[in-house]
């Protein structure tokens, strides 16, 4: 997700008053060559990290599941943080996920996300009550 600029790794050290630290993860910066902590990712860094474990977290059940895929995988906003790059480089990555027969639902709230992106489901709030707009493709089949 980082083109290989950053690799998270188990921190072993001891947690608050010598305690095991449990799951404890560092950021390996290929960059500067350091080790730090996950607190110092931004935001969009951040939400890459939290994907990329998403995802591996995904194939890591589908190996202990004897191998039954997971064909569903919903992301929940967080684009707003990326820059257009990374923005970019993560809509591919989803868009390859799809394509190797994955389902992929992004929540958000970006323009740029919907111009992107061809089928969508739109929640309308109103005084009355929410309602639903689906938008498919033109060329999609729609089920009789």
């Amino acid at each position: 997700m980082t083109s290989g600029r950053f690799r998270l790794v188990h921190d072993v050290s001891n947690g608050a008053r010598n305690t095991r630290g449990g799951l404890g993860l560092k950021v390996d910066d290929a960059w500067t060559g350091e080790q730090r902590a996950t607190a110092s990712l931004s935001g969009g860094e951040t939400f890459l990290a939290s994907l990329a474990l998403a995802l591996a977290l995904g194939d890591a059940i589908q190996h202990d599941a004897g191998g039954r895929p997971l064909q569903t995988l919903f992301v929940d906003e967080g684009f707003g943080s990326l820059d257009d790059e990374s923005l970019d480089h993560v809509l591919d990555v989803l868009d390859q996920l799809r394509e190797g027969g994955r389902t992929v639902g992004i929540v958000s709230h970006l323009a740029e996300l919907r111009q992107r992106i061809p089928a969508q489901i739109e929640v309308r709030k109103s005084e009355s009550g929410s309602s639903l707009h689906v938008q498919l493709p033109t060329d999609a089949a729609v089920p009789a």
